[in-house]
């Protein structure tokens, strides 16, 4: 199937990564980046516990992927990237809601995510995703030396039992603080 005459959200299946995805997802990672990552650097992520590897699937072929960690109170992506025929076409929104949607469930309340200070498009999708940039980390890249932007999704309505992570004033907390 062409990319170029499809409506603009495509009917995909997310599913779990398995092994015999990899050429496909070596594929989009060698096209998508150039400083990719090799299949042992996807494999010494997703041998972590803590570590999962999902793609989307279209008519039985790989059209993105996205490697992500579990952390107590978020989850960190790692590497998430679309075939280029694909892109623009609503698959990264879907991965993105995926990830969202698993916040809640699984007793989580942010994502998080570094981006290349280059990679503007990256910058762009995130943003009009929720994510906002939370600081800014010097050298990040040690191929470049480049800086990257931690970006955060935050989930707006935060149940209450959700321990909170970010900075808090207990200050406010007290009506009559002078």
């Amino acid at each position: 199937m062409r990319a170029d005459n499809i409506s603009e959200h495509l009917d995909v299946q997310i599913r779990w990564l398995i092994r015999r995805d990899m050429p496909q997802v070596l594929d989009i990672e060698q096209t998508s980046f150039e400083q990719s990552w090799t299949e042992e650097d996807f494999l010494c992520s997703l041998r972590q516990r803590h570590c999962i590897g999902m793609v989307v699937e279209l008519n039985e072929e790989i059209i993105g992927f996205m490697i992500y960690e579990l952390h107590k109170v978020s989850l960190r992506v790692l590497n998430f990237a679309v075939a280029e025929p694909y892109r623009r076409h609503g698959i990264g929104i879907q991965m993105i809601q995926k990830l969202i949607d698993k916040l809640s469930q699984q007793r989580r309340s942010e994502i998080d995510l570094t981006v290349r200070e280059t990679n503007l498009s990256a910058q762009l999708f995130y943003q009009s995703q929720g994510f906002k940039a939370v600081n800014v980390l010097r050298g990040h890249y040690p191929d470049t030396d480049e800086d990257a932007y931690l970006l955060r999704y935050q989930l707006l309505d935060v149940p209450d039992w959700l321990p909170f992570e970010g900075v808090r004033n207990r200050l406010t907390a007290y009506k009559d603080a002078a």
